[in-house]
């Protein structure tokens, strides 16, 4: 958090004079307006707000950028170069031929100007961050290329893991990778690199319609582990306690009283 304070502090002294002109304080919302990114640069679902602008002579601008857990950026390059700033969640970046780096809450990255590279979120959960750029006087900041394909991503996925000094196997992994290794591949690159991340359905819903899913059917080992998800994905323990009650008059009394003690279990340890 030291190299966090740092830049901020530094970011704050660039800004201070030369990017509003004025001596006086602004606050620019993160959370309003949120703009859903433009799909043609990325794959899944990111939203990008808190915009902000330095004024002239100043040229640097950013945003806060969410990306839904499998949304990532399409290859890119920064004219001037772009610094992240890792607020929330889990995420990966990598250069074109270079290794894949996993990126959490309190990290920095620096990507030098001209450097091909892509940045999004695991799996599994969301990945926020605040970028930085600056803007050049006559070309554009970003060129934006090919999309990250869903093979180069599960490479991506076990890349970053092992950069990281440690293999994190995935839940699917860990259940059966051993045993059925072809299913667990499938499971991380298809159902949860592809399904997962299809913006048709936000990650929220898709959550809740699994849950519901696994209580109808009485799945309570896969619905420990969709709960907890379905509270990272945004769903408020309080409309899964209502889908389980609403379910009881559809799925069954014996499923809905199973489902709430596992519910109990997973809120506890929130």
């Amino acid at each position: 958090m030291d190299r966090l304070l740092v830049l901020l502090i530094l970011t704050g002294v660039m800004f201070a004079k030369a990017s509003y002109g004025q001596d006086a304080i602004q606050v620019i919302s993160g959370v309003a307006p949120v703009d859903t990114a433009q799909a043609q640069h990325f794959t899944g679902v990111a939203r990008v707000g808190g915009h902000f602008q330095a004024a002239s002579p100043a040229r640097t601008y950013g945003a806060t950028v969410t990306f839904e857990p499998g949304a990532r950026t399409h290859w890119h390059v920064h004219t001037l170069g772009q610094i992240l700033v890792v607020t929330a969640g889990r995420g990966i970046v990598q250069e074109w031929n270079g290794p894949a780096r996993e990126i959490r809450p309190g990290d920095v990255v620096v990507i030098p100007p001209g450097v091909k590279h892509w940045h999004g979120a695991f799996p599994d959960t969301r990945l926020t961050h605040v970028a930085l750029v600056e803007r050049p006087e006559t070309e554009a900041a970003t060129t934006w290329m090919e999309a990250v394909t869903d093979v180069r991503y599960a490479e991506a996925l076990a890349g970053a893991a092992a950069a990281a000094g440690e293999l994190r196997p995935s839940r699917a992994q860990q259940l059966f990778g051993e045993i059925a290794p072809e299913l667990a591949e499938l499971t991380d690159r298809v159902l949860y690199g592809r399904v997962w991340a299809d913006p048709t359905l936000s990650p929220r819903d898709r959550s809740l319609i699994t849950v519901a899913a696994l209580i109808a059917l009485n799945r309570p080992d896969q619905l420990r582990s969709h709960l907890a998800l379905a509270l990272q994905n945004g769903v408020s323990p309080s409309e899964l306690i209502s889908t389980i009650v609403h379910l009881a008059f559809y799925a069954g009394w014996p499923n809905a009283v199973t489902a709430l003690q596992i519910a109990r279990e997973v809120l506890a340890r929130q």
